[in-house]
């Protein structure tokens, strides 16, 4: 039935069964003043109306049951619909008896075809490493962690969204440090043995003996273990910092159209939603989805997840967003006007520091030009006077160009590299 119906039904049984209450009160009041013929009279019509007042109740109890405050999901719908349905259910039975017959025949049906649809992948599979390192190192990460260690690798893990438990990272950190402590001391004993040279044969045994080569090469035992560890260590720290340049490149123009949505007055809550349908900002999207999960899954209020979400931030100008969004939202401020005026002040920065980085890319161009292409000219003829001169230098016009060519592309590799990391994600 359609809900409108069942609720107009079940307004016109209450007011039913209140008429009836009211003709049932009149006859009560006016029982003891009337005779005995009537008195039997009134009675037998007060009957009448208790059980039509029962019977509406009756009806008022199964116009309940048929309401629905929560809507069903359809594929619901659709079984209870078909679950009472016996005419489908014998046609179904028939052809499928049918199927079985030419089965039986000999004829060999068609696969039925695959539904096709979307895929989405609700998460990821745990490692198999994160896993191997879990199983012999977890018990000593949680140690240190109860000691208080660890403290700073905690929050940038939380703050770079990398999916890891503090525990498991750390395991991770120590199962790697270990492999690679094997690996070092592989490297050792080979090169204690064998030297690796340039021409042919490429690999020969050491003619110097083994006390000297022990220790010359002891510092390979410390080195590559103690990189590993300190380069993972960190490394939470660099993603951190990688996702708050993403989130300041984003967040001005986020908020512009933030500004925009909330002139229309709605919920809060229905402008972090309507932006991440958008998929403009895929890296907030993710930091407003945590907004939207917060509020719609666990059930904190929108105030304490935006000052949760503010706290546990990479950036701090999103963090300020959340916190200056938190304080308008409780104490009833015009929303609108704060995204205009925090748009205003982010375009601002933003628009500060493109004109930063072009100046900085105008200095790095007028040293790429002194260092890469006059410096290197200057440098060549210099080595040509002082060989032609007889000073010393003995090398070829060849080689010099060669150490020139060589010098010049790693300078060039060594600017981009540099470029590549200062310059503005798009």
């Amino acid at each position: 039935m359609i809900p409108d119906k069942n609720f107009y039904e079940l307004k016109e049984s209450i007011s039913k069964e209140a008429r009836i209450i009211k003709e049932i009160n009149s006859f009560f009041s006016s029982f003891n003043r009337e005779d005995n013929k009537e008195k039997k009279m009134i009675s037998s019509q007060i009957k009448l109306l208790k059980d039509r007042l029962r019977k509406e109740n009756e009806n008022v109890s199964k116009k309940l049951m048929d309401i629905y405050l929560i809507k069903p999901l359809p594929q619901v719908m659709n079984k209870i619909r078909n679950f009472g349905d016996e005419s489908n259910l014998k046609n179904k039975k028939q052809k499928e008896s049918k199927k079985d017959s030419d089965n039986f025949r000999g004829k060999i049906p068609k696969s039925p075809k695959k539904k096709e649809g979307i895929i989405e992948k609700k998460g990821k599979k745990p490692s198999r490493y994160v896993g191997l390192a879990n199983k012999f190192f977890s018990n000593f990460s949680i140690y240190l962690i109860n000691k208080g260690r660890f403290k700073a690798l905690q929050w940038n893990l939380v703050k770079a969204n990398m999916r890891f438990l503090p525990k498991s990272y750390i395991s991770v950190i120590f199962l790697s440090t270990f492999l690679s402590l094997i690996a070092s001391i592989f490297i050792f004993t080979f090169f204690l043995f064998f030297n690796i040279s340039l021409s042919q044969p490429f690999i020969t045994m050491t003619s110097e003996s083994i006390m000297t080569l022990f220790l010359k090469l002891s510092w390979i035992l410390f080195v590559i273990p103690l990189g590993i560890f300190i380069f993972m260590y960190f490394y939470p720290a660099l993603e951190r910092d990688s996702l708050e340049e993403k989130i300041n490149q984003e967040l001005p123009f986020a908020v512009i159209n933030m500004a925009a949505i909330s002139g229309s007055l709605i919920d809060p809550t229905k402008i972090f939603s309507i932006i991440i349908i958008t998929k403009e900002y895929p890296t907030l999207r993710k930091e407003f989805i945590k907004i939207i999960n917060g509020v719609n899954v666990l059930g904190y209020d929108l105030i304490t997840v935006l000052r949760n979400s503010a706290f546990n931030n990479p950036s701090k100008k999103l963090a300020n967003l959340f916190n200056g969004l938190a304080t308008t939202i409780n104490s009833g401020g015009d929303l609108p006007k704060f995204f205009e005026e925090r748009a205003k002040s982010l375009l601002f920065e933003y628009r500060l520091e493109s004109e930063k980085d072009t100046r900085s890319a105008e200095t790095f161009m007028d040293i790429y030009i002194s260092v890469v292409i006059a410096a290197p000219m200057i440098l060549m003829l210099l080595m040509i006077m002082i060989q032609i001169s007889g000073l010393g230098l003995a090398l070829s016009i060849s080689a010099i160009t060669l150490i020139m060519i060589s010098g010049v592309s790693l300078v060039n590799i060594v600017f981009l590299t540099f470029l590549h990391l200062k310059q503005p994600k798009s």
